[in-house]
């Protein structure tokens, strides 16, 4: 069965964005995911906000691709966050540390507090 991905782009605030993924993450989607991101950022995002809530998918290739996304948003001066991970996906977010960089909340409210916007 093959799970198609589309990713949308979403301003939630002046100074914050929103990259609302459904369907899988793996290597296959950084052309979309680096777009994504590209769309979300201006020069007034301070924060992008990864929402994972109908996320089906996530393996070894799509940790890497949120990786290789995490140093690019940083070296724009910006900080990632997300919300809306199941609790294996967060267990995941743990076991690789990725949970270190990149800040987990229950919910896109939560994510909105914690990037001040």
């Amino acid at each position: 069965m093959t799970t198609t991905t589309t990713i949308e782009v979403r301003r939630l605030s002046p100074s914050a964005s929103s990259i609302i993924i459904h369907g899988d993450i793996t290597s296959g989607t950084e052309p979309a995911l680096m777009d994504a991101c590209a769309q979300a950022s201006d020069d007034a995002t301070r924060s992008i906000v990864l929402d994972f809530s109908d996320l089906a998918y996530l393996n070894s290739g799509g940790i890497g691709l949120l990786v290789t996304l995490l140093v690019r948003v940083q070296r724009q001066g910006q900080r990632l966050l997300a919300f809306g991970l199941s609790e294996h996906y967060r267990q995941i977010f743990e076991l690789t540390r990725l949970d270190d960089a990149i800040g987990i909340h229950d919910s896109e409210a939560a994510a909105l507090v914690a990037a001040g916007a």
